[in-house]
């Protein structure tokens, strides 16, 4: 199924795993696929502010790049705590907890090195319009996969997710500005 088709796919793509039943897709969404999209948005949308705010302050590009990458590892690692302790998964189903923590953490970690990155390019303002175009791409990506695996409609899931970004990103342009 390819990322321009028009209409809801009706199942997985021929990469995916295919889940034999209900009671599979049901797991693997509440195993794998949701707490891939909880680190996901965390990263994308939490890494925003400090990595923001000190490019804007600094006009320095590799410094905006330390905060971020700082900011993706000690977010990484406090997300798949967080989610490796907040339950058993007896009672949930929500499978081990070590695997989920794991994953999550991997996709905080990904969510908030991807906007990062860019910041290794040493002019200011090619690193800021690369990083702004990394977002854009990183949002759209976030709202196909709400669509994808969680029936959520595309738009309203760019606008949501969209909307956290210029929330976390207007405070982190009101705080650059300050310095």
């Amino acid at each position: 199924m390819s990322i321009l088709t028009l209409g809801r796919p009706s199942g997985p793509g021929p990469s995916a795993p295919r889940p034999s039943g209900p009671r599979d897709e049901r797991s693997f969404l509440l195993q794998r696929a949701q707490p891939a999209m909880t680190g996901l948005i965390d990263g994308s949308l939490s890494t925003l502010a400090p990595v923001f705010a000190v490019a804007f302050a600094t006009h320095q590009p590799i410094y905006a790049f330390f905060a971020g990458l700082a900011t993706a590892i000690g977010a990484g690692v406090s997300m798949a705590f967080s989610e490796g302790l907040s339950d058993t998964g007896d009672l949930t189903g929500r499978g081990n907890p070590y695997l989920r923590g794991a994953i999550t953490g991997a996709g905080t970690f990904l969510g908030g090195v991807l906007h990062t990155l860019p910041f290794l390019i040493p002019q200011y303002r090619a690193a800021l319009i690369v990083a702004l175009a990394t977002i854009a791409f990183e949002l759209v990506t976030l709202a196909w996969i709400r669509w994808r695996f969680f029936s959520t409609g595309f738009l309203r899931s760019f606008v949501s997710i969209a909307l956290g970004g210029v929330i976390i990103a207007s405070v982190s342009a009101a705080l650059g500005a300050v310095s």
